[in-house]
């Protein structure tokens, strides 16, 4: 079976990858980490001030365009690749897990995605990096508290330009009584100037949580 359908490591082609891991234990090491959920008033944290009202924020990897971490945001979220979005999600798990500043968090709201493309993809990709970060860090997944509104543009093709100028209306809140005093943290795939986040944020404040954190698998340079 494994010659029929040998499983090799998307970044230097090795069969030497354990079960379920899109990389080789080497690859993951040499991976572009950010560290910066460690580090106070990081750049992640900076992007939101005056923007949006956050306790604190973080990524887990510098995503920049033809490397390794772009092929892996595309497995994730268009070739229905999984195990990328499970172990981001324990990375990102195990870098937070240590961290004073997240170990109030009550729950993990991953963005939600439209009716058509989770209809088209089959699951959230944030969602499942949700799920690798409940492997590591027990903390209860939410999904039905942010709803995506249907007709809302996508913020892919836009520059980011675009994206500065508009707040996007993207969101509907859901059960608002079922966030309120609850430290909450956002969980995404990449961030590129933060309008969606920021959207989410937004919404999330009706709803009268204790505090809104950020964490997203990849920062786009």
């Amino acid at each position: 079976m494994h010659l029929l359908y040998p499983q090799i490591c998307f970044g230097c082609g090795t069969d030497q990858v354990e079960k379920n891991r899109p990389l080789c234990n080497q690859c993951i090491h040499d991976l572009p980490f950010t560290d910066f959920f460690s580090i106070h008033e990081n750049p992640i944290e900076k992007i939101f001030w005056g923007r949006a009202d956050i306790q604190s924020a973080g990524a887990l990897l510098f995503f920049t365009k033809d490397s390794l971490v772009q092929t892996l945001i595309t497995e994730l979220k268009y070739h229905h690749n999984k195990k990328v979005g499970i172990l981001f999600g324990k990375l990102m798990g195990e870098a937070i897990a240590v961290e004073d500043k997240f170990k109030q968090v009550d729950m993990i709201i991953p963005i939600p995605i439209s009716a058509s493309k989770m209809n088209s993809r089959g699951y959230n990709q944030s969602e499942v990096i949700a799920v690798g970060m409940q492997q590591v860090w027990n903390r209860p997944i939410v999904d039905d508290v942010l709803i995506k509104k249907s007709w809302s543009n996508s913020q892919t093709k836009k520059d980011r330009k675009a994206r500065l100028q508009q707040v996007p209306d993207l969101f509907i809140l859901n059960y608002p009584t079922s966030i309120e005093g609850k430290h909450i943290l956002l969980v995404d795939d990449v961030l590129t100037t933060g309008a969606t986040l920021e959207a989410a944020v937004a919404c999330l404040m009706a709803g009268s949580p204790a505090s809104v954190s950020i964490a997203v698998a990849a920062y786009t340079l």
